[in-house]
Order: C-alpha cells, then structure tokens, then sequence
C-alpha cells in the first residue's frame, strides 16, 4: 500500500516528540526562526535531538538564515532535511544546502492566481539550481511567513507534480482524508493543526491527524486495486 509521509512540525517539548513518535510520524520539525512561537534554541534542540528514535528524520525550518545559522543547527543535533520559507532564493538555498550538505525543501506560499505552469516551473527551476533540492512545500500565501492555517486551492496543483510535493496548510484533522485523497501528495506537513495552543503540541489531535491521513491512503489502495481488476480493453 502506498503511505503518505506525515511531518509534525513545531516541536518544541519532548513530550510532543514522543507523542508524534507513538503516533506513527515520519518526520518532525524544528523551527529556527525567532518570531515563530514556536522557535526552539540550539540548546533545546540539542536537547530533543538526543530523545529523537531510529527511523524518525529531524527538519530544521528557517527564514532567511545566515550560512552560520544553518551550519550551528546542523551541528547542535542531527538534520536530515533542510526547509526554507523565507525570500531565499535559489542561488541561497542551494549553496546552504550544499554548505551544510543535507537536501533541502523550499516552501512555495500559494496566491489564488498561482498557476499550475508556475508550480512545474519553479519545481524545474530548483531542481536544475541543485542536486540537493528534494521537494516543494506548498503553504498558503500570507502576508508572512508561513501558512498561519490557512487552505489554498488544491485544484491548483498539476496531476503529475502532486507525487513529488509536501502539501501543508490548513490541514486538520478534519480535512485531511479528503485532501490526501483528493491531491495524492508524497508528504503532508501540519503544525497549528495538531496544537493544544501556540507550539504546545494535542497528542490527541496528532494522532487522529495521522489516522486520517491513513485513511485516505485506504481509500488511493482501494481505488488502485478497482483499477486493476477492470479488464483490458485491449484484450
């Protein structure tokens, strides 16, 4: 069966680490911009790194990072993956990325006239910027950096691209069956959707959260199996 990856994004507490953990995550993430509420210092990373399991990948986020910020995150605890939602552009992502050498996501914030030739053509345009670009992030556009919960047109996004992308904002436990699938991302990608308050994780929450997403990944492998047993019409 196909398995949608799931981040859970904005730990700050061990106890959500392990909440998450339990939960079935993918991979967490860990934010290094200090007017996000739910900005962890080196020495707290450190300190969740250590209680983060096998199997289970780290995620630092950044906006607009110094190559010496980048270099102390990834030197205070282990990072599988680097994810970008500031103004960087791809030159600085990619000599970041290339710096510290780990793959790299880029968050693309989704206006309402986004077309879907410009979601292909930036994907071209990072992944021939650099061998360690891994994937688009899609967030709604703000006025800021990050999504703030909010839900973009999924419509927006091109059939063949959705398979490579991380899809996030305004999920919820409420939609989330329904935008797994609808838009058969490879990843999905929630904070404020899994949170008690702001960076206080709901273990509750993140595993219903998870149970949606494999619900809907129930219902892509039955889709695929109806697929299969329909007769060739070539035959």
């Amino acid at each position: 069966m196909n398995r949608t990856r799931v981040k859970i994004c904005g730990i700050t507490r061990e106890q959500d680490l392990h909440a998450a953990v339990a939960a079935g995550a993918d991979a967490l993430g860990f934010v290094f911009y200090p007017k996000s509420p739910r900005y962890v210092s080196l020495d707290t990373f450190a300190a969740l790194g250590r209680a983060l399991p096998p199997y289970v990948s780290s995620t630092a986020l950044f906006v607009n990072p110094a190559l010496e910020e980048a270099r102390a995150v990834v030197e205070a605890a282990p990072v599988a993956l680097l994810q970008f939602h500031g103004d960087e552009t791809f030159e600085q992502c990619a000599a970041i990325a290339d710096a510290v050498k780990r793959p790299f996501v880029r968050a693309y914030r989704v206006k309402p006239d986004t077309t879907p030739n410009q979601l292909l053509e930036c994907e071209l345009a990072y992944r021939a910027a650099s061998p360690w670009f891994s994937s688009l992030l899609l967030d709604a556009y703000v006025d800021a950096y990050g999504g703030a919960g909010k839900v973009f047109d999924w419509s927006l996004i091109p059939k063949e691209l959705a398979p490579r992308v991380v899809l996030s904002g305004g999920l919820s436990v409420q939609n989330a069956t329904e935008a797994v699938a609808s838009v058969r991302p490879y990843a999905v990608d929630i904070s404020s959707g899994v949170e008690a308050s702001k960076g206080i994780k709901d273990a509750r929450k993140i595993a219903a959260f998870i149970a949606a997403v494999r619900a809907a990944d129930a219902i892509i492998e039955s889709e695929h199996d109806h697929e299969r047993q329909q007769p060739d019409p070539r035959n």
